[in-house]
């Protein structure tokens, strides 16, 4: 299977997993997705006023850097961790 096919096969599986992640791991998954099909953030980071914006761009921002097929890969690992 290759990593697009399983990185895939994850997003499908996100929206079945057996409970809500908390906050902080929809984060996770949030920057790692954006990192694997959008690349490093760019834009201004969003104002005070606006803390949900905020709190995804500073996770965006927190795996800057990371490649596409890492970010797949620790995407893909996260949540088969959560399928358990």
């Amino acid at each position: 299977m290759s990593l697009q096919t399983a990185f895939d096969a994850a997003q499908a599986a996100s929206k079945n997993l057996p409970e809500r992640p908390d906050n902080l791991t929809l984060l996770e998954l949030y920057a790692l997705f954006k990192q694997a099909t959008a690349g490093d953030v760019s834009g201004e980071r969003p104002g005070f006023t606006d803390m949900v914006g905020r709190a995804k761009f500073d996770a965006w921002n927190g795996v800057k850097g990371l490649s596409k097929e890492a970010a797949m890969q620790q995407y893909i690992d996260l949540i088969a961790g959560l399928q358990e």
